[in-house]
């Protein structure tokens, strides 16, 4: 049977449409076979409230005066020297996070003995004078509560301050005490010129300043470089008794306001607070929009020829 013109004319309508509309599609993004998305979520750094922490050190005392009852037998006493000599102490503490900025801690010392060199003139009326030489030993328990304010974190360095309150159990021993008198008047009841004393410990209040830098070692542990100046309170030696045995009356040597300039080095280790990081997680994304083109109409009816 034979092709009639609107027959063939409407089948190369049909291509046509058919090829245009194919043409059209391949010009939109085809939409892409789903792939999981990675999130890496940022460090977070859980510490937990507890921490211990030790400490060394080296102490450089001072004492501001010294008294003996027997400086009433003068008219006037000087203190030329007092000193002590540098000392080691060495601490242990518990502490707690308040939060990122405010810490505390308690801290229980043992400062090591130092010793003593003092040197002292006492004079009368009419010329007579006493010169002693002192020597003895010096040591200390203390305890403080302190809070500290943690300034910010650079490079892993964190400066701070603080302060601390307390008691210090401060003991003289082995003092002794060598004097040479110009007249009889001048030892005139002291019970002879050269003295010693046993030891002897005394309480009293104790408080502290804090500065220094904390650096971050690991992920739980800090260590510290600070200075301390520290206030911890009075002392006394033993009863002094003369070198051969007279002892007329209860005379021990008093040191008023001892004080330190203290270096230390610390380390701080948090109990459980460890840094948690949370794991990668994944998902998948839904897939992006993709426009689609509407249909195409209809292809026209074929028409046949009636011949």
């Amino acid at each position: 049977m034979a092709v009639s013109r609107l027959g063939i004319s409407s089948l190369a309508a049909l291509v046509a449409v058919i090829t245009v509309t194919a043409a059209r599609a391949a010009d939109y993004p085809q939409p892409l076979p789903q792939q999981p998305i990675i999130i890496q979520q940022p460090e977070v750094e859980e510490f937990s409230g507890w921490y211990l922490r030790g400490d060394i050190g080296f102490s450089n005392q001072h004492v501001d005066s010294l008294f003996n009852a027997n400086y009433d037998n003068f008219d006037s006493v000087q203190n030329i020297n007092k000193d002590f000599d540098s000392a080691p102490f060495f601490g242990l503490g518990i502490g707690y996070y308040v939060n990122d900025w405010l810490r505390f801690d308690v801290t229980g010392e043992y400062r090591g003995k130092a010793n003593f060199h003092g040197f002292d003139v006492g004079t009368i009326s009419g010329g007579g004078s006493a010169d002693d030489r002192y020597t003895a030993s010096k040591s200390e328990w203390t305890f403080l509560l302190n809070g500290y304010v943690d300034l910010g974190t650079w490079n892993k360095i964190t400066p701070f301050v603080g302060g601390g309150v307390g008691f210090s159990r401060n003991t003289i021993s082995n003092f002794g005490d060598f004097s040479t008198c110009t007249n009889s008047l001048s030892c005139a009841g002291s019970g002879g010129s050269d003295a010693y004393a046993d030891s002897a410990s005394k309480w009293s209040f104790a408080w502290a300043l804090y500065a220094g830098l904390a650096y971050r070692l690991t992920r739980n542990v800090a260590i510290e470089f600070a200075y301390r100046y520290i206030d911890l309170g009075d002392a006394q030696s033993g009863d002094l008794i003369a070198f051969d045995g007279t002892n007329n009356f209860n005379n021990p040597m008093e040191f008023h306001h001892l004080t330190s300039h203290d270096f230390k080095l610390g380390l701080r280790v948090n109990l459980d607070g460890f840094n948690e990081f949370r794991p990668v997680q994944q998902y998948y994304a839904p897939p992006p929009s993709v426009y689609a083109p509407p249909p195409p109409p209809p292809p026209p009816p074929l028409l046949r020829s009636r011949g």
